[in-house]
C-alpha cells in the first residue's frame, strides 16, 4: 500500500497526511479483513461449480445482499448514492477481496458500472432517482452496444429507432449481450438519424427488458457456458424519457459508458490478477515441480512486475478520473495492458499445470474468469481481448488519440 499512500498524499497534503492516511487504511484494511472472515462462504466454489442459471443468480443476487449491507457494493458510487470510498480505500477492499477468494460481481458488474456510471454522467435526475435505488435493490442491466456487422467498429451499428410522438419504435439486433437471459434494463444505442455521418447519428436509450418485442437467445460458448446472448428487438416501444442525452448525442455518452468499463472496473481486476491468481499461478507450479527451474522463476518475477505496473496504471487512471485529467488514450492503455497480461498470465498457468488437470473441471460462473482451472481461464481470457475494442482498437486510439499519430487512410 505505499505506493497508494504516497499517490494520494501527493495530492492531498504532505508525509503528516500521509502518516495519517496510513493509519486510517490500517483500521479499514483490518474491518475488512474481519468481514470477509466472517462472510465469505468457503466452500462457494464446491456449491456454485455446475449449478444452473438460476441458482447462479440467486447466489450472485444473495452475495450482492451481503455486499451492499456492508457498504462494499459499489465503493465507488457518490457517497449519497451509497458510495464513497476513497480511491486508496477501494484497494484494500479489493485486495481482501481477492486474498479472501470472495466471489466477483459477475451478474451485477453491468449495473454497478456501466449503468452508473452513465447515469451520473448523462442521465437526468428522473432517471438516477428511479434507477440508481433499484440497481441497490437487485435491478440487473444488460449491456445492447455490439452488433453482427458492429463490434469494434461500434459506429456502425444497424439497429433503428424510430420516433413516433412520444416513443421511440426499435428494430434489430444485438450480439454478445452478457447476462441478457437474467437482465431487467438494457443500455441500448440504436440509430436514429441514418442519413446523418454514423457516429452522430446514434442515440443512447434505457430499454426495460420486459417490453413487448424482445427475443433472448443464449450463446453456448468453448467453456459451455452461457453468459452471452443475442437480442433480437422487433417493434420494440421506448418512450422518449428514456432517451440519455440529447437525441443524436448518443456516442457521447456511450463513452462514459466504455470509460467505466476501464476505468474504476480496472482496479477490482488488477487487484485479483496480482492476488488470487498470482498466488495460485505460484501453487501451481509448486505443485508441478518446477518451481526451482530457473525458466519458470524468470516468468514468475516478469508476471509480479507487469502486476505492480497494472496496479499503478489503474490507480494512476482512477485518479485523474476523479480530478478531470485523464487523457483521451488512458483508458485504452488499461484494458490493453489488463486483457493481454491476463491471458499470458492463463496461458502460463496452463501450460504448467497441463490440459489434463482440468478437462473434467466445471467452472463456477461466480468466478469470473478466476476459477482455479486454468485451461478453462485459458481459454475464457480471450473473450478480454475483443469486447469494450479489441486489443487492436485499442492500439489504434492509443496511437491516434494518445500519440497524436496521422489517422491511417481508410
Amino acid at each position: 500500500m505505499t505506493g497508494v499512500t504516497g499517490a494520494v498524499a501527493e495530492v492531498a497534503g504532505g508525509p503528516a497526511r500521509a502518516t495519517a492516511l496510513a493509519r486510517d487504511l490500517g483500521e479499514f484494511r483490518a474491518q475488512v479483513r474481519s468481514w470477509c472472515q466472517a462472510h465469505v462462504p468457503a466452500d462457494w466454489r464446491t456449491t456454485q461449480a455446475g449449478v444452473s442459471e438460476a441458482e447462479f443468480a440467486a447466489f450472485q443476487q444473495w452475495w450482492f445482499r451481503e455486499l451492499r449491507g456492508a457498504g462494499y457494493a459499489v465503493p465507488h458510487w457518490p457517497a449519497e448514492w451509497g458510495g464513497g470510498l476513497s480511491a486508496a480505500e477501494q484497494v484494500v477492499l479489493y485486495s481482501e477481496l481477492a486474498a479472501h477468494d470472495a466471489p466477483r460481481l459477475v451478474l451485477a458488474f453491468v449495473s454497478i458500472h456501466h449503468a452508473a456510471s452513465t447515469l451520473l454522467a448523462a442521465g437526468t435526475d428522473e432517471q438516477r432517482r428511479r434507477h440508481l435505488p433499484a440497481i441497490l435493490d437487485g435491478e440487473i442491466w444488460v449491456q445492447g452496444f455490439s452488433e453482427p456487422e458492429a463490434g469494434s467498429d461500434l459506429a456502425s451499428l444497424r439497429t433503428t429507432a424510430r420516433r413516433e410522438g412520444d416513443t421511440f419504435v426499435v428494430n434489430g439486433q444485438k450480439l454478445w449481450a452478457s447476462g441478457a437471459l437474467h437482465a431487467d434494463w438494457c443500455l441500448l444505442l440504436a440509430r436514429t438519424d441514418t442519413a446523418a455521418p454514423k457516429r452522430r447519428g446514434i442515440s443512447y436509450f434505457l430499454l426495460d427488458m420486459r417490453s413487448p418485442g424482445i427475443d433472448v437467445r443464449p450463446i453456448r460458448n468453448a467453456v459451455g457456458e452461457s453468459h452471452f446472448c443475442e437480442i433480437f428487438l422487433t417493434d420494440v416501444p421506448v418512450p422518449a424519457a428514456n432517451l440519455v442525452g440529447p437525441e443524436n448525442a448518443g456516442w457521447r455518452v456511450a463513452q462514459e459508458t466504455l470509460g467505466a468499463e476501464r476505468g474504476m472496473t480496472m482496479l477490482e481486476l488488477a487487484e485479483r490478477l496480482g492476488n488470487a491468481g498470482f498466488r495460485w499461478l505460484v501453487e501451481a507450479c509448486s505443485r508441478a515441480g518446477v518451481l526451482a527451474d530457473s525458466l519458470v522463476a524468470d516468468r514468475l518475477a516478469a508476471f509480479e512486475t507487469e502486476i505492480a505496473g497494472l496496479r499503478a496504471l489503474c490507480l494512476g487512471l482512477v485518479e485523474r478520473h476523479e480530478a478531470g485529467t485523464a487523457g483521451p488514450a488512458d483508458a485504452s492503455v488499461v484494458k490493453l495492458y489488463y486483457s493481454e497480461l491476463l491471458q499470458r498470465m492463463t496461458g502460463f498457468g496452463t501450460e504448467i499445470s497441463g490440459v489434463r488437470a482440468h478437462t473434467a473441471l466445471s467452472k463456477p460462473a461466480s468466478s469470473g474468469w478466476e476459477s482455479g482451472a486454468w485451461m478453462l481461464d485459458f481459454i475464457g481470457s480471450w473473450e478480454w481481448t475483443i469486447p469494450g475494442g479489441s486489443s487492436e482498437i485499442q492500439r489504434t486510439i492509443i496511437a491516434e488519440r494518445g500519440l497524436g499519430m496521422p489517422r491511417a487512410a481508410s
